[in-house]
């Protein structure tokens, strides 16, 4: 596959510049490209967008799930603590004074 002459940051800068309301003639003769591949480079940025999106979404998710197991284990922690502090209060029966 060639390599383009245009760097990501080339791209976003004419997709700014159309987004901002420059002709996409205009556009096209400055950069020396084709409608058809400003428009292709609009709905690359688009998909990237979606990616991005939905990646984000599915850390949201995992945080979530994540924090709802701290919270389990924290509550189960504490329970077992207090069992603990409980038993302490009583010797053991093997322990008892003969």
């Amino acid at each position: 596959m060639r390599k383009s002459k245009f760097s990501k940051s080339d791209k976003l800068e004419a997709l700014a510049k159309w987004d901002a309301g420059a002709k996409i003639d205009d556009l096209c003769r400055e950069y020396q490209i084709s409608t058809a591949t400003l428009y292709n480079w609009k709905k690359e940025k688009a998909s990237e967008e979606d990616d991005a999106l939905r990646e984000l979404k599915q850390l949201k998710q995992e945080n979530a799930r994540l924090k709802k197991m701290y919270a389990n284990l924290s509550m189960d922690h504490e329970i077992l603590q207090e069992g603990y502090e409980m038993l302490k209060q009583w010797p053991a029966p093997d322990a008892r004074p003969k």
